[in-house]
């Protein structure tokens, strides 16, 4: 039986008839706005004010196509090829993981902590790029890079420095085997690593596990601070003294990467909480 939504209430009327079973109302909510403002290009305050609004075939079309993928699990993210980070407009693909507002939360950090910065700053494990990009455009004076191991997550942050204006150089390479020459000396490092250990997948949604990369996601129980560690051995060649550098972490990690920092010849180190009262960002400066 086909489906013909006429109007932007038949919309939400049939989104959360759908969807009822599977998400939240606040969440539907959420994703109808979602839909509404990115793939129909429908004005926040018209879709507030006329819900009489008449859709086309081709609209009503996408809404019931949308709706399907959303049934099977699939992040809006995803079906809408897009998503905003820090007020910068970041495509994503299944090469990349959908950008957080915990990393939202460390770019803001950065980005309020280091006004006026004017040295370099590498982005270790960039991903889509996101980080990168809100720091280049709200740090206009610093020298940004951003690496990874996959070359598909790269070409999706190059298009998406394209896509903001942003002036990035993204790399690239493998941290756990890193090649300096590709990289050069730094004034800072942000980096939100894999830290999710494989022993907490059961306390995630499925939608995460069936279509996000793991590669970017999990490490190993055994060895959870794997890439920290590959972080800092690199920032031993590369940082300069007194560099900062600032990590998006596991909650449960805080006092192994302090300790791990410590040792590694950093001060100042703090760990500051995330909206949700969780230990999600660590902080330090490189000793002389």
């Amino acid at each position: 039986m086909s489906v013909n939504l006429q109007t932007l209430k038949d919309i939400r009327n049939y989104l959360a008839n759908e969807l009822k079973e599977i998400y939240p109302e606040r969440e539907i909510s959420s994703l109808t706005s979602i839909i509404v403002y990115t793939v129909l290009g429908i004005q926040k305050l018209r879709f507030t004010r006329d819900q009489d609004l008449h859709l086309s075939e081709e609209d009503s079309e996408k809404v019931v196509s949308i709706c399907a993928a959303l049934k099977k699990g699939i992040p809006i993210q995803y079906i809408t090829g897009e998503t905003v980070f820090y007020n910068c407009r970041i495509k994503v693909t299944t090469e990349t993981l959908i950008p957080r507002q915990e990393t939202e939360e460390l770019a803001d950090l950065v980005i309020k902590e280091n006004r006026g910065y004017s040295g370099r700053i590498l982005d270790i494990g960039t991903g889509s790029g996101c980080i990168a990009i809100a720091l280049a455009l709200n740090l206009p004076d610093a020298d940004i890079s951003g690496i990874d191991i996959s070359e598909g997550a790269i070409k999706v942050a190059r298009e998406n420095a394209r896509l903001n204006n942003a002036d990035v150089s993204f790399i690239v390479g493998d941290i756990l085997n890193p090649d300096i020459r590709k990289t050069g000396a730094t004034g800072m490092i942000v980096s939100n690593p894999p830290y999710v250990r494989e022993s907490e997948k059961q306390f995630m949604s499925v939608n995460v596990l069936r279509h996000e990369p793991h590669i970017a996601l999990f490490v190993p129980d055994e060895d959870p601070l794997v890439f920290y560690r590959a972080v800092l051995d690199l920032a031993g060649v590369l940082l300069e003294t007194n560099g900062r550098i600032y990590f998006e972490m596991n909650e449960a990690m805080g006092t192994q990467l302090s300790e791990l920092l410590d040792t590694s010849g950093y001060s100042g180190i703090s760990i500051i909480n995330d909206i949700n009262g969780k230990q999600r960002i660590i902080k330090a400066v490189k000793n002389a």
